[in-house]
């Protein structure tokens, strides 16, 4: 979608920055916050979600209400995020610096998370910084993740924990 093709009435609700990359036919909810990110092709993106610089979504990927994916995310295709879903980047976050002073960008490095390609996030999850996330893995609602989680897998709790595999029925192998 370009962004100079959002229906008028809709584009006072849309805040999303001249340096964001939207991908073919991604479809945007009102009340969204995008600025310096990279969306894929067939994305769609709920209301009050934010996506910061730097992380990117790719395609055909499901991104619900209420969820914030910060600096340093990187979502691979077919993901679903469900809603409320908090990214965090930063493993000692403080606000301000040794000096006293409000911390800037030069005051903390990023922490890079990664969901791969087909993994499901239930709504409610928070996804530390310094993690993967497996290709097709399920994390259950409300769950705190904490470290990687393997391909294929299901974890749920706080802290997250291993719980199954995902067994293939002839009718998903299909």
């Amino acid at each position: 979608m370009d962004k100079a093709d959002a229906t008028p009435d809709m584009k006072p609700y849309l805040s999303i920055a001249p340096d964001v990359k939207l991908g073919r036919d991604v479809k945007l909810s009102k009340f969204i916050n995008l600025y310096g990110c990279q969306v894929g092709d067939e994305t769609k993106i709920g209301a009050f979600v934010e996506i910061q610089k730097n992380a990117t979504v790719g395609k055909r990927c499901k991104i619900s209400s209420h969820t914030f994916i910060c600096e340093g995310v990187t979502i691979e295709d077919n993901v679903f995020i469900g809603h409320g879903v908090m990214f965090i980047n930063d493993s000692y976050p403080r606000a301000t610096a040794g000096n006293g002073n409000l911390q800037t960008e030069a005051d903390w490095k990023v922490e890079c998370t990664v969901i791969k390609k087909g993994a499901s996030i239930g709504s409610g999850a928070t996804i530390l910084s310094n993690v993967s996330i497996g290709e097709n893995a399920i994390v259950g609602a409300g769950s705190v993740v904490t470290k990687d989680v393997a391909p294929n897998s299901i974890v749920a709790g706080n802290p997250a924990k291993f719980l199954r595999y995902i067994e293939r029925t002839a009718e998903v192998a299909k």
